[in-house]
């Protein structure tokens, strides 16, 4: 009996001691981070930002730093959903940073509801679908790709790759967008001034009518004859991500050049196009390159498909965390520069360049709105240099 009193005893200190470390463990974490991101359906490569952060600074139901919640995957009709995630988070005493991974619209509302109650939360936005002058009216800090020097980047990368021939796909709905717009309108200038023939193709809307099957079903029927029409020597792109896989497949199977997805990353398009089971490298882009790669050359395409190396998404979601991170410690400032610093641990051997926005209307440059982007990388040919490239101004000013 006195030894089953003492086994108790010690279960019972076990415990204590269990609890007393759980209690300091959370302790320990001085603030919070509160990340919102889409669902694996929806952006599974901010997702994996997240969770590379949780890796790192521990997730807070654990006694970690990361807090981490999920816009629905029908935000457009569910926009007060997305608002209330959002304002959640602030109800945490210890937050200090919110990061919308992808400021879907909502975004603002949401960020000025948290301000109203607690100014002292830093509120970050990745990838903004809310125009610049909108998000940045409360953002601290908006990171979008840097769809302005693509708009020269990409035709450039395209006749290094050997296209005589530029197509841009896209629909009215996305050409309405400021960004999408004046990228297409500069990508047409770069490539008359190049030596590039621009042609502008216009595809279905996938949340029209004919939905996401019907517009991937014309990439595929359209894609042969596009390339009968201009030649093997084009290259390709398109703003619409559900459209990006049916593109890479026939420019596998017919012919012709993919620059880099819209939203660049390995895998966006390719491993559906590929048939790639990528469980196994989830998280891990150098491995997941590394296996496309291999697939493209067994089906002849060296040379001739591109991307990003680190997913946008993930670059910006990550980046964000431990910018914030820093900026809450004093550590770093919310600039391009300690933006870029902040992504050198996360995404190791490649190279991010950017700028601040500047409205091309009033010529004022907006010190909380930066703008980035990476090298391409062509499958079997390695990277291109792009980010060593100076963008020359005046194709800044082009509306």
């Amino acid at each position: 009996m006195k030894k089953a009193g003492s086994f108790v005893l010690m279960l019972v200190a076990l415990v204590i001691v269990v609890l007393c470390g759980c209690s300091m463990s959370f302790a320990a974490a001085p603030f919070h981070i509160g990340i919102m991101t889409g669902t694996v359906s929806q952006q599974e490569d901010e997702l994996r930002g997240a969770e590379k952060l949780m890796e790192i600074y521990g997730d807070e139901a654990h006694g970690g730093m990361v807090k981490h919640v999920t816009y629905p995957d029908n935000f457009m009709q569910e926009m007060e959903t997305t608002i209330s995630q959002i304002v959640g988070l602030a109800d945490d005493p210890k937050m200090k940073v919110i990061i919308a991974s992808t400021a879907v619209p909502g975004t603002t509302e949401a960020f000025r509801r948290v301000k109203g109650k607690r100014p002292d939360i830093l509120c970050l936005a990745g990838n903004s679908q809310e125009d610049p002058g909108v998000i940045s009216s409360i953002a601290d800090l908006t990171v979008n790709p840097n769809d302005i020097y693509r708009g020269y980047l990409l035709p450039v990368a395209a006749k290094k790759m050997g296209a005589k021939n530029f197509v841009h796909i896209s629909f009215p709905r996305h050409m309405s967008y400021e960004l999408l717009s004046r990228r297409r309108n500069i990508m047409e200038a770069t490539c008359k001034d190049i030596g590039v023939n621009f042609h502008f193709e216009t595809a279905p809307d996938p949340v029209s009518d004919v939905g996401v099957a019907g517009a991937q079903q014309f990439i595929l029927e359209k894609v042969p004859a596009w390339l009968e029409k201009y030649g093997k020597e084009t290259a390709f792109f398109c703003t619409n991500d559900a459209q990006t896989e049916p593109l890479i497949r026939q420019i596998v199977n017919y012919g012709g050049y993919f620059v880099e997805p819209d939203y660049a990353s390995p895998l966006m398009g390719y491993p559906g196009a590929l048939g790639l089971d990528l469980t196994a490298e989830k998280g891990n882009f150098p491995e997941i390159v590394k296996k496309v790669e291999e697939v493209i050359k067994q089906k002849g395409a060296s040379g001739r498909l591109g991307t990003w190396v680190y997913s946008h998404p993930y670059v910006v979601t990550a980046g964000l965390g431990e910018l914030g991170k820093r900026v809450v410690e004093g550590k770093a400032k919310l600039t391009v520069e300690d933006f870029i610093a902040a992504c050198k641990g996360i995404t190791p051997g490649i190279k991010v360049n950017g700028s601040r926005y500047t409205d091309v209307s009033t010529g004022v440059e907006k010190t909380n709105y930066i703008m980035v982007y990476q090298d391409t990388y062509v499958f079997g040919k390695g990277y291109l240099g792009m980010t060593e490239i100076e963008v020359p101004k005046k194709y800044l000013s082009i509306k």
